[in-house]
């Protein structure tokens, strides 16, 4: 993320208008804080924060960390809660750009850097997941979404398919 998104989530915080994400993501939320708050002290401290906030996906440069504690932390700002923690990543996270997080996950999946995820890719992402999905399934699932008949989903026809909800 860069300054101009944390700047821009910065006014969404000032605002003070509550933000809606999921329950999950709030619980992965609390998962980082708790794992990075190492002396279980409620809080956690710079190094903590800049490590807490890259396992939530973004990788903050000092002066935005050290932004956040400041706006966001305890009184001399060395530290930040897990309310304001939550708070902050909660924003961060609804600021995101759902188009940008399918195109990360689009080159997870395409591991050769081909431009298209085929059956043989879908076939990895489900042994890595422990899934067996037969392989006139997976085929199935390339057919419905390819819609130039190349054989494969290239990242185009996957964010549309992600974004549609399919």
């Amino acid at each position: 993320m860069n300054s101009h998104m944390y700047q821009s989530t910065q006014r969404t915080l000032m605002s003070r208008q509550p933000v809606k994400i999921s329950e999950d993501k709030l619980e992965e939320i609390r998962e980082a804080f708790s794992l990075f708050d190492t002396n279980k002290d409620g809080q956690i401290d710079y190094f903590e924060l800049k490590v807490a906030m890259r396992a939530l996906g973004f990788d903050q440069k000092k002066d935005d960390v050290l932004r956040v504690l400041q706006q966001q932390g305890s009184g001399d700002g060395s530290k930040i809660s897990i309310d304001a923690f939550t708070k902050v990543m909660s924003e961060m996270i609804a600021a995101r750009d759902p188009a940008d997080e399918y195109k990360k996950a689009f080159k997870l999946i395409d591991e050769n850097n081909s431009g298209i995820i085929t059956v043989a890719s879908l076939r990895r992402i489900a042994r890595e997941l422990g899934e067996n999905i037969a392989e006139d399934e997976l085929q199935a699932m390339i057919d419905e979404f390819d819609l130039d008949n190349d054989g494969g989903i290239n990242e185009a026809e996957f964010i549309k398919i992600m974004m549609s909800g399919h």
